[in-house]
Parts: structure tokens; C-alpha cells; sequence
């Protein structure tokens, strides 16, 4: 047998740890001498203690534990819990780093306020581009909402293009939508309406009709409906091969700028254009698309051109 003290120590916990643990029953020593008080455990009790930590780690309450302990929960059991409780973690640490990263977005939108040079901002007419493309619905148009729905559509994009072997033939093109009205209108819905604020998500690769073809989905895509200049994507085709492909027209007019960096910062750019598109006679026509021009492993390398079609006020 040990000392409470021995214990502890092959136990990794304090000795003061195991006195609480006796005092509600969740480990009551193996002998206490009726004397001199003194608690002795034996090696086999090591079992217990390790579940017990193990469950309080997983963030169960004591009397949680205890419970659970009564019912004789098995090793797999208690793998399957941790997986689980990993999962959550990895999830909560996840949301806390994006929530950083926007207030550090904030931060340099205030310290870059009025530095924009009126050279840093391009208006320019943009061209048609045949999209490959998967969307989805993010539930704002923040960076914090956008990111965890269109990085995934991009991964399995690209998965799906490599399978169908359809070779991109431009950067990737991101474009948003306001989710269309429940009775089938268009349009930002209603003030009050659930859901008002949630958008549609376009992750695109431009691609050519020769690449389609080659990949034996010329026949899937014909009759796809000309493009037109209004800034609206044409008719999505499916071509059955998991993703969608589009005719997205070009842009009359567009306020473009260079960011640099991940997306997740990408609020002091959008705001600096706001600024100018103020300061110049022009007001927003429409969400910005997303030009990807250079997107390495690393995100601080990536080079974005931010296209808002934009209008004279």
C-alpha cells in the first residue's frame, strides 16, 4: 500500500486533491488506520484516479464523474468522449482566433483611417469569365462568417476539378448574393425577416470551354445563356460532375484595389475603399467580387483584388 502522499505522487495530483475525493466518495482509500487518520491506497486504485482526472479534464462536473463512474464506463467509451471533447475544444479555439483576428482587423482599419492614396484605387471595366464553381450560404457578409463557408467550398472545388481534370485557367473569382426572398422574389429580404443578414457564397476558378470539353462536359454545359454586362452571373449549369459552371459577365464599372494578406483581414482595405468611392462621386453598386491573384500556403503572401461595381452618384 501507499501514503496518500506516495499516491499523489504516482497519481500526479496533490495529496490535498485526494482528501476532497475521499470526503464526497469518489475515491475513498483502500484502508484508513482508525488511530492516526492516515489513508493508504493501493495500485490498483491508480485506475480510478486516472478516470476521474481524465473525466474532470473532459470538463464533467465531480458529481458528473461520479455518476458516470457508477455506470462502469468503458476505455473505448472514454476515447470516444475525448475525441469529442477534442473536437469542441479544437472548435472553441477556432472561433476565439477568428474573433482575434477581427478585432485586429479593426484595430488597423482605425490606425489606417485617411492613409489611402487616391492612387491605390482603379476604376476599370472587367471582362466575362467562365466559372467553375460551388456555393453555399454564410451566415453575414463579415470575414468571420465568410471564411469557414468559402474555404471549404474552394478545397472541394479544386478536389473536383483535379478529379474531373479540368485545369484552371485563372485565378479563383469569389462573388456574393443576397439569399433570394422565400416567395421567390430577389433582392435583400425584408427588415425583420429571419435570416436577413445570411448571403450566397460563390467559390469559382475560371476555366475554358476547351478544358470542358476535354473533360467530356462540352455537351453537359451547352446551352448555357449569353453573358450580358449588368453585373448579374448568368443561368448555373450542373455538369455532373459535382460542381456548377457559370457565365459571370464583366463589370461596366469597378472600383478595384490590391489587398494584401488573409481575408480575415481584409476590413481595412474594404473600408478604405468605401472611403474612396465616397470622396469620388460614386456609390456602391453591389457586393465586391474577390480576384484571387496569389494565394500560397502562406496567407500572408496572398495577393486579392477587390472589385465593387460601382455607379455615379
Amino acid at each position: 500500500m501507499f501514503t496518500i502522499g506516495d499516491f499523489a505522487q504516482y497519481g500526479r495530483v496533490s495529496a490535498r486533491m485526494l482528501r476532497h475525493y475521499d470526503a464526497i466518495g469518489l475515491l475513498r482509500p483502500a484502508r484508513t488506520d482508525p488511530v492516526s487518520g492516515y489513508r493508504f491506497y493501493e495500485a490498483a486504485q491508480l485506475a480510478r484516479l486516472n478516470r476521474i482526472i481524465a473525466l474532470k479534464d473532459l470538463g464533467f462536473s465531480l458529481q458528473q464523474v461520479g455518476a458516470i463512474l457508477a455506470e462502469e464506463v468503458s476505455v473505448p467509451e472514454l476515447r470516444g468522449m475525448l475525441r469529442l471533447r477534442q473536437a469542441e475544444l479544437e472548435a472553441a479555439r477556432t472561433a476565439a482566433e477568428a474573433r482575434l483576428a477581427q478585432v485586429e482587423a479593426r484595430l488597423r482599419t482605425i490606425e489606417s483611417e485617411g492613409r489611402m492614396s487616391a492612387d491605390d484605387v482603379v476604376v476599370k471595366r472587367t471582362g466575362t469569365v467562365l466559372l467553375a464553381e460551388l456555393s453555399g450560404t454564410a451566415a453575414s457578409y463579415g470575414p468571420e462568417d465568410i471564411g469557414p463557408v468559402i474555404t471549404p467550398l474552394y478545397t472541394e472545388l479544386c478536389r473536383l476539378l483535379e478529379t474531373a481534370g479540368v485545369t484552371p485557367a485563372g485565378p479563383g473569382l469569389a462573388y456574393y448574393e443576397d439569399v433570394p426572398e422565400p416567395n421567390g422574389g430577389s433582392g435583400r429580404p425584408a427588415e425583420g425577416s429571419e435570416g436577413k443578414d445570411a448571403i450566397v457564397v460563390h467559390a469559382g476558378m475560371v476555366i475554358t470551354e476547351e478544358a470542358l470539353a476535354k473533360a467530356a462536359t462540352a455537351g453537359a454545359t451547352s446551352g448555357r445563356p449569353a453573358a450580358d454586362t449588368s453585373g448579374r452571373p448568368g443561368t448555373l449549369t450542373a455538369t455532373g460532375l459535382g460542381f456548377d459552371v457559370v457565365t459571370l459577365p464583366g463589370l461596366d464599372s469597378a472600383a478595384t484595389v490590391v489587398h494584401r494578406g488573409p481575408m480575415s483581414r481584409i476590413l481595412p482595405t474594404a473600408q478604405n475603399l468605401a472611403h474612396w468611392i465616397d470622396a469620388n462621386g460614386y456609390r456602391s453598386a453591389g457586393y465586391a467580387r474577390e480576384l484571387y491573384l496569389e494565394c500560397p500556403p502562406d496567407q500572408e503572401k496572398w495577393v486579392t483584388e477587390i472589385q465593387e461595381p460601382v455607379v455615379r452618384a
